[in-house]
């Protein structure tokens, strides 16, 4: 199927944001998609990936809509970070209902703190008209998530290499490189905080949450070479708030052993818009 392309300018908050939907030219079913953009970056994304997959998806039937969040790109305003873009994801999704037709469902489509971006707004306002969401390797970074991580994918690596003890022994290891180990452990190590009162939930909490709420599939894609992913995991196995919302039946998790962050291998890439088509079809039935 062919596809046409063509600009879309919306107001959020006063200020003009720009977009680009991407639009089958035949028959054009009832679920579109919304490319929320982690930051900062604007509506093209790394390598171009969300030109080509906005491209593919209508290709296959879904219009596309990826656009610039406030400060970014083309669009007004001053910048704000992923917890307070909700704003634009709503606005995003106003204009992509007004653009497609009558009862068109919207499907949210996000990489990193834009899939986390994607959790918030679902967690804030329960918007129906969210029929499900994509999200690849969201971020969830915390001092001691980040400490995890570092302690089970870096030094623990590092300590079983030959060379690391080489210089160890022959004193090439900087001091500072031992006292950044013992300050990730004691991180890693510490006790979890009490929970604190629901208008001071971290966002990692608002997350789970926006999760939760969802009641569309969910489609959670992890890079096996990248370390937002193993802090997602990291983080997710020891957070209770979590399990329930990984282990509902809506959810199909998929891991790509050998991709990247922005899955930038041609093979990668393919293989998402594969999988994201997929998850696209299958909110059809839901």
């Amino acid at each position: 199927m062919s596809v046409t392309e063509r600009a879309v300018v919306f107001a959020c908050q006063g200020q003009s944001l720009i977009g680009v939907l991407a639009e089958p030219a035949g028959h054009a079913q009832p679920t579109a998609v919304l490319i929320v953009v982690g930051g900062p970056q604007y509506r093209a994304g790394s390598h171009r990936h969300f030109v080509q997959l906005a491209r593919e998806l209508a290709a296959a039937g879904h219009p596309t809509l990826r656009f610039d969040v406030r400060g970014m790109g083309d669009s007004e305003g001053e910048t704000h970070n992923f917890e307070a873009i909700g704003d634009d994801i709503g606005a995003a999704i106003d204009a992509l209902v007004a653009n497609t037709a009558p009862g068109t469902r919207v499907l949210l489509w996000g990489l990193c703190d834009g899939a986390s971006a994607a959790l918030l707004y679902l967690q804030q306002h329960h918007d129906p008209r969210v029929a499900g969401l994509c999200l690849l390797n969201p971020w969830v970074r915390s001092e001691q998530s980040q400490a995890r991580t570092q302690v089970k994918h870096y030094y623990m690596e590092r300590l079983q290499q030959r060379e690391f003890w080489r210089k160890l022994l022959t004193g090439q290891v900087a001091a500072s490189a031992l006292s950044g180990l013992a300050r990730s452990v004691k991180l890693a190590m510490g006790a979890s905080v009490a929970a604190p009162s629901q208008a001071a939930l971290p966002y990692q909490a608002r997350m789970a949450e926006g999760w939760s709420s969802s009641t569309g599939p969910i489609l959670l894609v992890l890079s096996g070479n990248d370390y937002t992913a193993k802090e997602f995991i990291e983080f997710t196995r020891g957070d209770a708030r979590w399990q329930q919302p990984l282990a509902s039946a809506r959810v199909s998790r998929h891991e790509l052993p050998g991709a990247d962050h922005t899955f930038s291998e041609a093979a990668d890439k393919a293989r998402l818009a594969e999988l994201t088509i997929g998850w696209a079809r299958s909110a059809l039935s839901a």
